[in-house]
């Protein structure tokens, strides 16, 4: 048990070195790995083999899927069209556009299940629209940031498709089982949004002309009724969570190719391209994590940990919050991929021993992971928001940090109340 806890903080140590030092999270997993592997006597023969299993699981073929459908959602125009539709219906209220942007971006995590994504896509109207209406660039630029993280909450997920294959939980129940807590922090924040426009003065746009929600709604309907097919599908039966996947961008590329016209054959290659990069690095990381985490269990670094938690308390929820704050503190340094492939062989196990479900327990480190993509430094989201905004990493941070508390104050509440996740997944057995 000792040289395990030794071996992990040795692993642990040059990992953080790595990260620290700018090193990629895929390299530093991988680099990690191989360099205490050699330390302690451990072959690296048969390194390659082990990423390439861990990348050979038939449910990893929806990340790049959704990653392909979710480029070509954007590249169509649909989101210009949501956000026309969304502007028309509360635009007006108080902060409406603030509210609008956190709606928008919620509704878009159903179509393209990764955060930063969904920043990029929506960032560049969303922002200068927040703007031109007098609202502070740093808080504009969070809101979209924060409402961005949701997307790995609302199905369809990636993040969900890794943990249902490394937990062995059911992919389509883990989407159904984030529909309520996405939507949760997604009224947590528009609760905060409106708060903070009505101190400060952020009115609504002027109301739209009678008749126009209505031809916004014909605009947008095609665009909206992706995640209605693609969840419909798979809670109906009629196709896996991984075959849904597919469809989607068969269904993306009629939008963008025979309805809105506005993606050539030309520039489907360049599309093609940019969610080939997009998927290899999600791969990457998936394979050194997958030699990173086999590392931790054979050496029985995973059960030692697990057991020294367990040990703590007798307390389920004492325990919960530890494994809380240790996701938290992760978060702020790596991805939110790279924390399932860390924790979930360390936490899994605890969680079953005391009882707990793993599906609610999937949605709750989802939602973890989601406060470290807008958590600085690793940040994620921060990154494409600031971007969009044209502002420094430093003034999107400190205007993050409330959205951070709402975040966290949400994560911990699905925490205590596990039937904000399971209630759905229910009624759909019965």
């Amino acid at each position: 048990m000792e040289q395990a806890l030794i071996i992990g903080i040795v692993l642990v140590a040059i990992f953080m070195v790595m990260v620290f030092t700018n090193v990629p999270i895929s390299v530093a997993l991988g680099g990690s790995t191989i360099i205490t592997m050699l330390l302690f006597g451990v072959s690296i023969d048969s390194y390659a083999d082990l990423m390439v299993s861990g990348m050979r699981k038939f449910s990893y073929l929806a990340i790049p899927f959704f990653i392909l459908s979710g480029i070509l959602m954007d590249r169509s125009g649909v989101a210009a069209r949501i956000i026309r539709f969304a502007k028309a219906c509360i635009g007006h209220i108080t902060g409406g556009l603030a509210i609008m942007s956190i709606v928008v971006s919620v509704f878009w995590g159903a179509i393209s299940g990764a955060g930063p994504a969904t920043v990029a896509a929506l960032g560049g109207v969303l922002i200068p629209s927040m703007d031109e209406e007098g609202y502070d660039k740093g808080f504009a630029a969070a809101v979209v940031a924060a409402a961005g993280g949701i997307s790995i909450i609302i199905p369809p997920s990636i993040t969900f498709v890794i943990y249902g294959v490394l937990a062995n939980v059911s992919i389509g129940d883990l989407f159904i089982a984030g529909v309520i807590p996405g939507l949760f922090m997604g009224l947590c924040f528009c609760v905060y949004a409106y708060l903070y426009c009505r101190k400060h003065g952020y009115h609504g746009s002027p109301k739209v002309k009678k008749g126009e929600v209505w031809d916004t709604f014909k605009e947008a309907f095609l665009g909206i009724l992706s995640p209605v097919i693609i969840l419909g599908g798979i809670y109906g039966g009629i196709f896996t969570p991984t075959e849904a996947a597919a469809i989607s961008v068969f269904y993306s590329l009629f939008l963008a190719l025979f309805i809105y016209r506005t993606v050539s054959l030309k520039s489907l290659f360049k599309i093609f391209v940019d969610s080939g990069i997009s998927s290899a690095v999600i791969m990457i990381i998936i394979g050194n994590a997958t030699v990173f985490s086999w590392f931790c269990t054979a050496k029985g670094i995973a059960p030692a940990v697990s057991k020294s938690l367990e040990g703590v308390s007798n307390s389920h929820v004492v325990v919960l919050f530890i494994m809380l704050i240790i996701l938290l503190i992760a978060g702020c340094l790596i991805n939110g991929n790279s924390i399932f492939y860390i924790f979930v062989p360390i936490f899994l196990p605890i969680i079953k021993n005391m009882g707990l479900d793993p599906l609610w327990f999937g949605v709750f480190m989802s939602m973890a992971a989601a406060v470290g993509m807008i958590t600085p430094p690793v940040a994620v989201n921060l990154y494409p928001a600031a971007n969009c905004a044209k502002i420094s990493l430093a003034r999107i941070s400190v205007s993050i940090l409330p959205l951070v508390a709402v975040a966290v104050l949400a994560t911990i509440i699905v925490m205590l109340v596990p039937g904000l996740s399971t209630w759905l997944p229910g009624l759909m057995v019965k």
